[in-house]
């Protein structure tokens, strides 16, 4: 029973690789599904228990209220609290805002600015 070679293509062994091929596929699409479903039921599982984060935060806030603050500008100056016009308006955290210069003093200022440029282009300068 010894078939001698042909110049033909084999049709038997082609159908047994095509066969072993479509059973391979099969085994790994199933092996596939089954991993997808032990990754998600693995996801839902929490690692950590919330417990300790809010112990540790307990720690940082405990902490924060034992370090001295830094003494600010805003301090300093919401400590006068009263200008020519009056009371200085205050934010809702009762931190009040800076003085603002009047129209005068800023047009002022531009015109001096102003001379300066001047005489710098005179120089030649700029």
């Amino acid at each position: 029973n010894v078939k001698l070679g042909g110049l033909g293509p084999d049709h038997e062994a082609m159908k047994e690789k095509k066969q072993k091929l479509k059973l391979q596929k099969e085994y790994s699409r199933q092996i596939k599904e089954y991993n997808m479903k032990n990754i998600t039921f693995a996801q839902r599982v929490p690692t950590k228990p919330q417990v300790t984060s809010s112990v540790t935060r307990q720690k940082a806030l405990e902490y924060a209220k034992k370090i001295p603050r830094p003494k600010t500008f805003l301090s300093r100056q919401s400590d006068k609290g009263v200008t020519q016009e009056g009371v200085l308006p205050q934010t809702s955290d009762g931190t009040r805002f800076p003085e603002i210069p009047s129209l005068e003093t800023l047009r002022s200022r531009h015109e001096k600015e102003k001379e300066v440029v001047a005489a710098f282009k005179a120089l030649h300068i700029l």
